[in-house]
């Protein structure tokens, strides 16, 4: 049993049978009685999210995860493939399950996979990835004393908001964890 003040992003649990992951997570404590633990959160098996009020003290169930190093390989349109590295089985995750992080993967990409009970259910992306920029607004010169910024698309479909300078066929590095641009490459 994990207590509830234990729950951190990243964190994955199990209540009343489903498989949670704490996407967000915000601590309240008022002036008299305990502490309220507001959890939003991902279910690994169906892919939809839900948002939770536990009280202090209230406890949730671990779980016993195991992961494995793979090679993300192609996706079919429903589900994504993988390679691990060393037994080179082909595990593969349904595109619900995956969410945002289906945007960031490449042919060929290192991740962690996460298995429960043998299935494959998550996947754990690098921090950074680098995207070839496929389109982009059009630039508008002058108003330079502000970080002027500009809409671009990916090859995987992330949206990012640019510096001016980054053009159509220019590489960027992209934040997975917040979707954010960090640099042109």
């Amino acid at each position: 049993m994990i207590d509830v003040n234990e729950l951190r992003k990243g964190v994955t649990f199990e209540l009343d049978g489903n498989l949670l992951k704490v996407l967000d997570y915000s601590h309240n404590k008022t002036g008299r009685g305990n502490a309220n633990i507001k959890v939003k959160a991902r279910n690994l098996l169906t892919g939809s999210t839900i948002e939770r009020t536990f009280s202090s003290g209230q406890s949730v169930q671990d779980v016993n995860l195991d992961f494995a190093n793979v090679s993300y390989m192609y996706n079919d349109g429903d589900m994504y493939y993988f390679m691990d590295n060393q037994t080179f089985e082909q595990p593969a995750i349904k595109k619900e399950s995956l969410g945002e992080s289906a945007l960031y993967l490449k042919e060929g990409m290192e991740v962690k996979l996460t298995f429960y009970k043998g299935e494959a259910i998550d996947v754990e992306l690098p921090t950074s990835v680098d995207l070839k920029v496929v389109e982009a607004e059009m630039a508008i010169r002058g108003d330079t004393a502000t970080g002027v910024t500009k809409k671009v698309t990916t090859e995987s479909g992330v949206t990012v908001q640019c510096p001016n300078f980054v053009n159509i066929g220019d590489t960027i590095r992209v934040d997975t964890r917040t979707g954010e641009y960090l640099t042109r490459v």
